[in-house]
């Protein structure tokens, strides 16, 4: 079964296709509490976290957008962000980064966390527009520091530099050397950029990215959610083994082309929108 990195990945998507105009925080935080409520229903333990679930409640009950996430330094952001990065051309990296910005705020509005979802998306947006796995780290870098510019000063302040010195221990081959000197935890600073060297260990292939990251320790859904997320829009959906990705698709009961349209379409409005 997928987990909640997969289930809020397409609660935000819905959310973004439903109102592509403007981020409702509002929305987003009732779409989150719902979720998390049908969860507690299904007896499932993919829970929000505290301090999301405070960030939330802060929200509804009058606290700013700008006020409620600016404690989550957690690799939530990231693990969901890849409706953005589909959505949003990598034309203009102040663009994306503000929209990263956007969807983080409710619940991560803090560098560490928009930084990293900033990456994220931008390798993603990337690869949608075409680009290898390694072609477009050079742009999650610039990302990635333009997001330490949002949010509340707290937690990582050179998440582009952690990515970089983790696609160069990835370099050498050794998964042992990259849990002990990256981390494999929910904090944004461990889990976003060992997901980077996940695919570079996996040659950009999204499976093979999945099974190294289920087996690398701790936080090993998330970290395969992003990796995955990123390999897959740079490697295109040929690179998923079609027998696996029938039985995931069967077995969850998703219905993702809708999804992927209403994401590209958005996509291609906004590129209609950019000055030639």
């Amino acid at each position: 079964m997928v987990t909640d990195d997969t289930e809020q990945t397409l609660l935000l998507a819905d959310l973004m296709i439903r109102s592509p105009e403007r981020f409702d925080d509002r929305a987003w935080a009732e779409a989150l509490l719902a979720w998390e409520r049908d969860v507690r229903a299904r007896g499932l333990l993919d829970l929000l976290g505290p301090s999301s679930k405070r960030a939330l409640d802060a929200l509804l009950a009058g606290v700013p957008a700008s006020d409620t996430g600016r404690e989550g330094t957690t690799n939530g952001a990231a693990m969901r962000i890849a409706p953005v990065g589909i959505a949003t051309p990598p034309d203009d990296v102040a663009v994306l980064v503000a929209r990263v910005a956007e969807a983080c705020r409710v619940t991560h509005n803090t560098r560490e966390a928009i930084s990293a979802a900033a990456a994220v998306a931008m390798t993603i947006s990337l690869g949608i527009s075409g680009a290898g796995f390694e072609d477009a780290v050079k742009q999650a870098v610039e990302a990635a520091r333009l997001g330490a510019t949002f949010g509340a000063p707290v937690g990582e302040t050179d998440m582009g530099g952690l990515i970089l010195t983790a696609m160069h221990v990835a370099g050498r081959g050794s998964e042992e050397e990259l849990v002990a000197r990256i981390g494999t935890s929910v904090a944004s600073r461990e889990a976003v950029p060992m997901a980077f060297a996940v695919v570079l260990l996996a040659g950009g292939d999204p499976w093979r990215a999945g099974l190294i990251a289920a087996n690398i320790g701790d936080d090993t859904d998330t970290i395969g959610a992003i990796a995955c997320a990123m390999a897959g829009a740079c490697a295109g959906l040929s690179a998923f083994p079609q027998d696996k990705t029938e039985t995931i698709i069967a077995a969850n009961g998703l219905n993702l082309g809708p999804v992927a349209e209403g994401l590209l379409a958005i996509r291609a409005a906004r590129l209609s929108k950019v000055p030639s």
